[in-house]
Parts: structure tokens; C-alpha cells; sequence
């Protein structure tokens, strides 16, 4: 079940959960809900994003938290998600994924979905509001790899780093080389192989199915 150290209305959102999976547990005793930053990596649909959600809830009395998503359309499912979770409650949400847009009206509100490219534009604003993030959670965190978006990653996390005493959660399927990047992150390396459904490798060919 949800920790009791989050707040009410997480553990009646998540009601319906009576346990947690391995990666979730096993952040949580890595130090997950205190300041620990964390690296999960485990496979997809493992339970990685209420890793995310939980390492958020526990901040957001202490500051503001940002889920950074990687692609829009991604940002507005978890702000849909977050919008729900977060109704009826003191805490706000809102999401912001255009880079031209002016930051400083973030400022108020306690949970921010953005995109890797609206966080760096925020930083590179000046947004007075930096020094209070509390938590940022990184989906797909794997992308540092990539040629085109994975230098401004590396830029934001890189000033996060400097500039904040941020706890910094970074989430992923697939990292080549998970220990180097929780080295350089300050974060504890949790890693868990369970999966829901089991993987099957199989081949299709002449309308007939292999599988191994």
C-alpha cells in the first residue's frame, strides 16, 4: 500500500493499491519520500511513474515539484493525471510546453508538467521561482543520449545541480550505463528486472509464429 508518511489524500487517491511493485518498494527504502535523489530504472510498466508521483507528493508541502516530460503529448497525460490527483487539495497544477511563453507566472502554482526545452527556458529566464523547486522528475531520463534534445538535459540537470539542493528522480526503461549516470546525479542507483506480463521474443514469418 501507498507509504503513510504521504499525505491523505495520495493514499486514498491510490486506495486501490495494496502493494507496491519491487522498483517502488525498493525506492522507498533507498530514501525516495526523503531527500535522496534516486536513478529507477526497470522495465516499462513497472511502476516507475508512482515513483515519480510519490517522490513529488512528498515535496510539495516544501516547494514546488515539476514532472519534466519528454514529448507534449506525454506532458498533457500526466498533467490530466496530476490535475486529478491534486483536486479539492491545497496544491495546484499546471503544464507549460512553449519555450516563447513567459515563466514567471509559474511561479504559483505548486506542481509544474513541463518539457525539457520549457525548464530550460524558465532557467535561462530567470525565473525567481528556481531556487524553490524542492523535487524534479525526469521521465525517460535516457534521452542525455540523445543527439538532439540530450544536451539541453544535460544543461538543466547540470544547473539544477549547481544552483538548487533539489532531489532529483530520474526515471527509465533502458540506460546503458546506469551507475555512471547515478554517480554523476549524486543518486542512488535502484534498478528491478520484474515486469506485469512476461516478455516473449518470437519470430512471424509465412503466417506462422515462433516463439523461444
Amino acid at each position: 500500500m501507498i507509504p503513510s508518511t504521504l499525505p491523505d489524500f495520495v493514499r486514498q487517491h491510490y486506495k486501490s493499491i495494496t502493494s507496491l511493485t519491487p522498483i517502488q518498494q525498493k525506492c522507498v527504502d533507498k530514501g525516495l519520500l526523503s531527500k535522496q535523489s534516486i536513478l529507477a530504472c526497470a522495465p516499462t510498466a513497472s511502476g516507475k511513474t508512482l515513483v515519480g508521483t510519490m517522490a513529488m507528493m512528498s515535496k510539495i508541502s516544501k516547494g514546488k515539484v515539476i514532472y519534466i516530460a519528454p514529448l507534449r503529448a506525454l506532458a498533457q497525460e500526466k498533467y490530466a493525471s496530476y490535475k486529478k490527483l491534486l483536486e479539492n487539495t491545497e496544491y495546484t497544477c499546471t503544464i507549460s510546453t512553449g519555450e516563447s511563453e513567459s515563466s514567471e507566472y509559474l511561479g504559483k502554482y505548486d506542481l509544474l508538467v513541463l518539457t525539457t526545452e520549457k525548464l530550460d527556458s524558465c532557467i535561462r529566464q530567470g525565473a525567481s521561482w528556481i531556487n524553490e523547486i524542492s523535487c524534479v522528475v525526469i521521465d525517460e531520463i535516457h534521452l542525455l543520449h540523445d543527439n538532439t534534445r540530450g544536451p539541453t538535459l544535460e544543461i538543466i540537470l547540470t544547473l539544477l545541480m549547481t544552483m538548487t539542493n533539489t532531489q532529483i528522480v530520474g526515471l527509465s526503461a533502458t540506460i546503458g550505463n546506469p551507475a555512471e549516470l547515478a554517480k554523476w546525479l549524486n543518486a542512488k542507483l535502484v534498478q528491478d528486472s520484474w515486469r506485469p506480463v512476461t516478455l516473449k521474443k518470437g519470430i512471424y514469418t509465412n503466417n506462422l509464429e515462433f516463439f523461444g
